[in-house]
């Protein structure tokens, strides 16, 4: 009795058609059927149109499109435009046309008929989405099954996998389809012996990128393809665009496919069976072959023939998905034995039996591929196949792998269960945003912390820390528009909290908290930011702040800030910076003198902020489209956010400036940074200093000076630290208000520059700082405990190990750059001495064991 097929409604309430739905259909996996009520609705519908149409002509389709067209995407297009035709409610006649040339053979139609009421244009927007559709489910299963076969040509041919050692840098720097990837594949290969045997091979080395952006184009084809295939039949004046558009996609598609197939070519023919490469040459679709159809779609798509650009793209699919197959067999028979197969029954020898005297030696593959393997002989084995020949069993093998065959399910969800499974877990992934930090790159955080933490005590801060959360209250509202960003906690008890956003609320919420007047302190801290991760920018990341709370003689402590980030950025040796500066009272007179009302003067300053990063006219269009600035007074502001320059100068410029004097606000900025201005000439520190009036410091809470520093070297990692005074943000948090004024830090940003120095210098970075291994030649372990004891007690930096070869520890000494050595074996066990090696001078000294301690501690100038 033949198997029941599925049913797939169209036309119903809340029914939606699928690709897989319509690849089935069109592939007679699946039976279609149209919703009686919708059949209903589309009769009352025609008949009102009917009672009141006019003589009018109505546009109709010649079938004749779909003689370039293979069986399947004419079905697939037929059922699209049925779907289309019952969601605008079209002609009965239209639909019971339709659905009987879908219920017969499309194959044997003739086409010369016409389908009543269908434009031309409407039915290629439903060809292509059928294509589309076919394209859609074909891709996503081939997305799948490709990594799997990449695996296995690993080791068939012994590649190097070192391309598959990929991580998530955490800052978007790296596309997540190309790490994903390559971390599938290294749970198949997961255990194997058989890789990293030859050296570097394009087409695996290439893989994570080609297979990674063919996974991403699929994701796109996916989305796209479901709104049309759901959508109502378009105005013949929009199809054109209509089907321009999701050709786009197409055309992205095509050179996916293209760059897959010639990879997953260069891998099958590395196969070293000369009956398997015999065969590949004569049926396997060649590159050239691929390069002739993508010839023919590039000139279809420019030639607007948009039907026919569909088909050809489905046509090189096709072929890609037969090279796939060929690869597959390769690697399978050179990983296999090809006469593993004998009649329909024997298999090859159970492995539990590989080892033993007689047997064969066990193969070690990937867990993974082992569990594919074999699972494709099972399969194999199960088929009847009718001779010996291995033309049959070659014929067999690629129908496993035919999107077609009603087992090509099984081995599609074998494989996503293979790399979903518990037995080859995935390798465990990082947040987004987030970063891990290896023992090199913790040395240098730390060395970075030290002259940091050593020049705020410097200036007399005290330590402060505070909550990775805070009330949610607490936080909102100080922000301006990056309150978007704060990450909200979910709610525990009835309080609503968020991670920190910066450490400067925090701080201010202190202060008010605990009736504080006056308060120099610093904290080092990680906070937290639900953005958009970039190079150089993070959703989890250290700052180091610096504030001073209190009444202060007048702009001391903002020449204090400035004073004390010049000096921590000298001193942290990470090259060429400036530091701008501005006033944000100035910059409010600014604002008013050009004529921005009130109101909008804290969202145009986010959009001045921006102009570190965008053109000015961008900037212009922003405040004028979005926030409703004319372009006169969007002009004005063009010309003062241009200036820039030396601080003394730039002063006695605006100075001069009748309209700033004039202003309240810009009057009494100008005599504030007056007093600041002297205060680093004198302290020899302004020539670090830019007076910028561009700079706008997008958050809310600032009321007097901002600044921010930029690196200016080749690693372009944007502001580096940043600050100003905030004199009302205590007073939100309390009665009584305490002006404040501080700086932040960028650290995250500082050791990537750091970095980048140590790399250009080409230096070695110590990760430990052990000054002493102590190393036992032999398996004595209290011999090792006694002495490495005696220096730890002593505050010797020391480590040991036990091993019998001496050059083992000496290349540990080396590789840890440890400069000295205590070596102790039998003679100078015996002997009642030890033996001291200086590592770098390679020079030995014999000290007597009673003054082991004493003679190192004065080695080391201890």
């Amino acid at each position: 009795m033949a198997e029941e097929r599925r049913v797939v409604t169209v036309g119903g309430k809340g029914s939606s058609l699928s690709s897989s739905s319509v690849f089935e259909i069109a592939n007679g996996l699946c039976r279609l059927s149209i919703d009686s009520s919708a059949l209903s609705k589309v009769s009352s519908s025609s008949n009102s149109k009917t009672s009141n149409s006019t003589n009018a002509p109505t546009q109709s389709s010649a079938f004749s499109v779909l003689s370039n067209l293979t069986p399947d995407e004419s079905k697939a297009s037929l059922v699209v435009l049925l779907n289309k035709l019952l969601l605008s409610s079209s002609s009965s006649a239209a639909v019971t046309q339709l659905s009987d040339i879908i219920l017969n053979d499309v194959s044997s139609i003739s086409f010369d008929n016409t389908i009543e009421g269908v434009s031309p244009g409407d039915f290629s927007v439903a060809a292509i989405s059928g294509i589309s559709a076919i394209l859609d489910h074909r891709s996503s299963a081939l997305s799948v099954i490709i990594d799997a076969i990449a695996a296995l040509s690993c080791e068939a041919l012994g590649a190097d996998i070192s391309a598959f050692n990929l991580n998530d840098s955490g800052d978007g720097s790296t596309a997540k389809d190309v790490v994903s990837v390559a971390a599938d594949v290294k749970i198949l290969l997961n255990g194997s012996k058989f890789v990293n045997k030859n050296s570097d091979e394009p087409a695996v080395s290439s893989v994570p990128v080609v297979h990674g952006k063919f996974r991403e184009i699929c994701r796109l084809l996916h989305s796209s393809t479901r709104v049309q295939l759901n959508s109502a039949v378009v105005s013949n004046s929009g199809s054109s665009g209509t089907a321009s558009a999701m050709c786009t996609t197409l055309f992205s598609l095509a050179v996916a496919l293209k760059d897959l197939g010639n990879i997953s070519y260069n891998r099958a023919k590395g196969t070293r069976d000369d009956e398997i490469s015999a065969m590949l040459q004569k049926e396997c679709p060649r590159p050239d072959q691929l390069k002739a159809v993508f010839a023919s779609l590039v000139s279809a798509h420019s030639d607007e023939e948009y039907v026919k650009f569909s088909h050809d793209v489905n046509s090189l699919l096709g072929m890609v998905e037969k090279i796939v197959s060929w690869e597959a067999l390769a690697a399978f028979f050179s990983l296999e034995e090809k006469d593993f197969i004998s009649g329909n029954t024997s298999v090859c020898e159970d492995s539990a039996k590989a080892g033993k005297k007689g047997g064969k030696k066990k193969k070690i593959l990937g867990k993974g591929t082992t569990a594919l393997l074999q699972f494709l002989k099972d399969r194999l084995l199960s088929m009847p196949i009718q001779t010996e020949a291995f033309e049959n069993l070659v014929r067999h093998f690629l129908s496993l792998l035919d999107p077609k065959d009603s087992g090509f399910g099984t081995l599609l969800r074998k494989v996503k269960d293979i790399v979903e499974s518990n037995e080859s877990r995935r390798l465990p992934k990082l947040p987004k945003g987030t970063r891990d930090f290896a023992k090199e790159q913790m040395a240098i955080r730390e060395k970075a912390f030290s002259i940091i933490v050593e020049v705020f005590k410097r200036h007399g801060a005290s330590a402060l820390d505070t909550p990775a959360f805070e009330m949610r209250e607490t936080l909102m509202g100080k922000y301006g528009e990056d309150s978007k960003l704060i990450y909200d906690l979910a709610d525990q008890g009835g309080e609503l909290c968020s991670l920190r956003y910066d450490l400067t609320v925090p701080f201010a919420r202190y202060v008010a908290m605990n009736g504080l007047t006056s308060f120099k302190r610093y904290q080092i801290a990680k906070v937290y930011r639900r953005d958009n991760p970039s190079k150089g920018r993070y959703r989890e990341f250290y700052q180091c702040d610096f504030d001073i709370a209190g009444q202060f003689e007048k702009m001391m402590p903002d020449f204090e800030v400035i004073k004390i980030l010049t000096e921590l950025l000298d001193e942290l040796d990470i090259g060429e910076y400036e530091v701008k500066l501005n006033h944000r009272k100035l910059l409010d007179g600014m604002l008013a003198i050009c004529g921005v009302p009130q109101e909008k003067f804290r969202t145009i300053c986010s959009s001045i902020d921006k102009l570190d990063k965008q053109s000015f006219e961008q900037i212009k269009k922003e405040m004028v489209d979005e926030k409703g600035l004319s372009d006169e007074i969007s002009d004005r502001i063009g010309t003062f956010v241009k200036w820039r320059g030396p601080p003394v100068e730039l002063l006695s410029k605006l100075k001069q400036e009748r309209s700033f004097v004039e202003n309240n606000e810009s009057s009494l900025a100008l005599d504030e940074l007056d007093i600041m201005f002297k205060a680093l000439e004198r302290s020899r520190c302004i020539d670090r200093v830019v007076f910028d009036l561009s700079l706008a410091r997008g958050l809310d809470y600032y009321t007097g000076v901002i600044f921010e520093a930029v690196f200016k070297g080749a690693t372009q990692v944007g502001s580096i630290a940043a600050g100003g005074r905030y004199d009302n943000l205590i007073g939100m948090f309390g009665t009584r208000q305490v002006p404040a004024v501080g700086i932040s830090l960028g650290i995250e940003r500082v050791f990537a520059i750091m970095e980048q120095v140590q790399k250009d210098k080409n230096q070695e970075i110590r990760a430990t700082e052990t000054q002493v291994l102590v190393s036992i030649l032999g398996d004595d372990s209290a011999l090792a405990a006694e002495l490495v004891g005696e220096l730890w007690n002593a505050k010797v930096k020391a480590e040991f190990m036990i091993h019998k070869k001496v050059m083992k520890h000496i290349d540990r000494a080396r590789d840890s750059r440890i400069p000295w050595m205590v070596l102790v074996g039998e003679r100078e066990l015996s002997e009642g001495v030890v033996k001291l090696k200086d590592v770098v001078a390679a020079i030995d000294y014999e000290v007597p064991r009673g003054n082991l301690v004493n003679d190192l501690c004065r080695r080391l100038d201890m």
